[in-house]
Parts: C-alpha cells; sequence; structure tokens
C-alpha cells in the first residue's frame, strides 16, 4: 500500500563529535507517524567535511553561521520536496545551539523548535572560556585540536560519573549505546580551537534575550533535560531556558525533565516515553491545538 502523504517536516540537528546516523532511530519513527525526516552532518562532522572543514571543524571562519546556512539549505530541500508543509526543527546538545540560532536568523522559517539536552546559559564560565581558546588560538592556530574545550566538558563531565566503566557513560545508562558510542570511527572526534570558539558563540548568542527577542512569541517550543546530565548541570540549563523564555513572554514552551536520564535523552532507557511525547507534541502543533503551524 502507498504511504499516506506526510503531514509536516522534521529537520534534526546533532551534537557535537557525533553524526546523524545515530539518529535513525528517531527518525524511523518519526517517520512511521508521516513526518518527512530529514537529518545531515553539521559540516566538519560525520560524512561531511571540504576543503575549510575538515574533520572536527566547521570552517575556516564564520564556522556558526556557515552551520545556519546549511541547516537552511537543508530545509529549503526539504520543503521543495515537500511543498507547503509545516517545518519543525529539533537540535540535541551543540545541534540545540545550532537550531535556536538557526530559528532566531530566520523567525519566520519554522512552525515548531525543540531543543534538548542543550546549555544555552554559559555565563562566565563561558566567557573565561571563550579567553582561554583566544589565548590558544593565539598559541597555536585554529585548526589544531582544542586541550582547553575538553578540559572544561567532557572531561569534567566523565568524571562526575561514579564507578563509570567507560568516558562514556556520561551519555546514557545503557551501557550498549555507550559501546556502540566507543567504537564509533566518526564519534568522539576532537574539536579544534575554531570549533570551540564556534560552539562558545554560538551558545551565548542563540540563549542571550537579543537572539531570543526574535523569535515569535507564539512559537510553539518543547524543551527536554536530563536531571543526571552533567552536561546541563543535570538539567538546570534546560530550566533556565524554559525560566527565561516564560519571562519574556512566551506562550507555548513547554519543558520536560526526565529525572533519570543522563546526556543522550535517545539513547537512554525510557527513550521511547520521549519520543512518545515529543510525537504528541508536534501532533498537536499540526492540528492546531498547541500554536499555529
Amino acid at each position: 500500500p502507498q504511504s499516506p502523504p506526510a503531514k509536516a517536516i522534521l529537520l534534526l540537528c546533532h551534537g557535537m563529535a557525533e553524526h546523524s546516523g545515530r539518529y535513525q532511530a528517531f527518525g524511523e519513527f518519526m517517520a512511521a507517524r508521516d513526518y518527512a525526516v530529514y537529518a545531515h552532518d553539521h559540516r566538519g562532522h560525520g560524512f561531511t567535511t571540504a576543503a575549510d572543514a575538515p574533520m572536527g571543524r566547521f570552517a575556516f571562519r564564520n564556522g556558526a553561521r556557515l552551520v545556519v546556512d546549511d541547516v537552511m539549505a537543508v530545509r529549503d530541500l526539504a520543503l521543495a520536496e515537500n511543498p507547503g508543509l509545516p517545518v519543525f526543527l529539533f537540535g540535541h546538545s551543540m545541534g540545540g545551539m545550532i537550531a535556536a540560532a538557526t530559528a532566531e536568523a530566520h523567525p519566520q522559517a519554522f512552525d515548531g523548535l525543540a531543543i534538548w539536552n542543550s546549555d544555552l546559559n554559559p555565563g562566565l564560565a563561558g566567557k573565561f572560556g571563550r579567553l582561554l581558546l583566544l589565548a590558544e588560538r593565539a598559541l597555536k592556530g585554529s585548526d589544531v585540536p582544542s586541550s582547553f574545550g575538553p578540559q572544561f566538558t567532557f572531561r569534567p563531565w566523565a568524571r562526575s560519573i561514579p564507578d563509570r566503566r567507560t568516558e562514556f557513560d556520561w551519555l546514557s545508562h545503557d551501557p550498549a549505546e555507550v559501546d556502540a558510542y566507543g567504537a564509533d570511527p566518526l564519534c568522539g572526534v576532537d574539536g579544534t580551537v575554531s570549533l570551540w570558539l564556534d560552539v562558545v558563540d554560538l551558545a551565548t548568542g542563540a540563549g542571550s534575550k537579543a537572539g531570543l527577542n526574535k523569535l515569535a512569541r507564539t512559537l510553539p517550543i518543547h524543551l527536554v533535560g536530563g536531571g543526571q546530565d552533567p552536561a546541563t548541570g543535570g538539567g538546570q540549563a534546560m530550566q533556565w531556558l524554559a525560566g527565561r523564555m516564560t519571562s519574556m513572554g512566551f506562550l507555548n514552551v513547554s519543558l520536560t525533565l526526565y529525572a533519570g536520564m543522563r546526556h543522550e535523552t535517545l539513547k537512554e532507557f525510557g527513550r521511547a516515553e520521549a519520543m512518545s511525547a515529543f510525537a504528541a507534541w508536534a501532533d498537536s502543533v499540526v492540528s492546531g491545538e498547541t500554536g499555529t503551524p
């Protein structure tokens, strides 16, 4: 039998040091619910490389802007193949920063925004980290792996897990998923100094009041965090973002904190519940119950 026509488009933005192929199960889950799902590898990740974007780098310069342009190129392709459909933008971790920055740069382009497990409130630590990265760039250049970036992120996050079995246990309680990440040659790639600087700039800009002010107050926004996610302070970063948005007058913000989950909700025990909740939210937007697509 012929598949029914899609009811909406879903664009997926993956996180740092991973790739879009890890979202296959989620994409199939949403495709089975009649969503046209598109996922691409960000430049310098997965199978997307270029002359100025080797593994671990967005670009020689303007990387933060170029990753936003890439998302819009995928959006345009998706709409050309599925004209007239509402478009949802989903991002996990670094992908959440990219998704937020893209929606802010093109506020009329999306009908729903989902940000999962993403820290858009780097604060003083982010400013200090940026200074260290600038010093590192002055000493070593921008196209070499950063020493400072992981020292303030991946390494302390890994150490925060008691009795950890691997350095990637902070991602999930599911040992099979942790081992799959560790065995994937496209995961865990070192980020360059320029990539880390771009990520800090994305996080700082996307979570700022000036950035968020560009979004329509009626935009449906779906926020998810993990209560045991060290990358977001146990979900505190997601609570902060929800609070900031609500205080700024956003009318359709939903926040779910999964108490027993670490960083990768889609790879955690209980992921089926999280995926079902996301599908229900997207369906409610398409049907007009939440916001206006």
